[in-house]
């Protein structure tokens, strides 16, 4: 039985932590590009802005303004794959997990389910932007040349 480069090992303490660990930069995040988007249009904050279905709209400036913070929240996260996952292959799972718990978060928020079109279009945007970025990233991190020093290492 040979070695297998960076063999996966089943460890679900790891996973599970991973899992809060991108909820909680999903959620932090978000937070701060709202409160720097109410801080520009001098609007209250709250957890409507969050979780709330009517919030994102395209006939706002207000629904306007947190579509941009939930699309560079996405880019944001996009780096929390790539300094904590650190696997091009694991950055979808990822992606879809923390949107799939905000899309329950949501649920339970709101107590119905809605089928708002924008932010259905905003959630499966800030999806595909957060996964393509953070697996380039990590494949880029994890294609890089690795140094091989061809001098020997004594002088004998």
């Amino acid at each position: 039985m040979g070695s297998h480069f960076r063999s996966y090992v089943w460890d679900p303490v790891l996973i599970i932590s991973q899992i809060i660990l991108m909820q909680c930069i999903y959620y932090s995040f978000l937070g701060l590009w709202l409160a720097g988007v109410d801080g520009l249009v001098h609007t209250s904050r709250s957890l409507d802005q969050i979780f709330s279905y009517e919030v994102l709209g395209f006939s706002t400036t207000q629904g306007r303004l947190s579509m941009m913070a939930f699309i560079l929240n996405s880019l944001t996260c996009a780096l929390g794959l790539w300094f904590f996952i650190r696997r091009g292959k694991q950055c979808l799972d990822f992606t879809v997990t923390v949107h799939f718990f905000h899309m329950i978060g949501c649920w339970i928020y709101n107590t119905h389910l809605k089928a708002a079109l924008s932010w259905w279009l905003v959630n499966v945007a800030c999806m595909a932007l957060m996964a393509v970025i953070g697996e380039y990233l990590c494949m880029r991190t994890e294609l890089r040349a690795i140094p091989v020093n061809t001098a020997p290492k004594s002088n004998l």
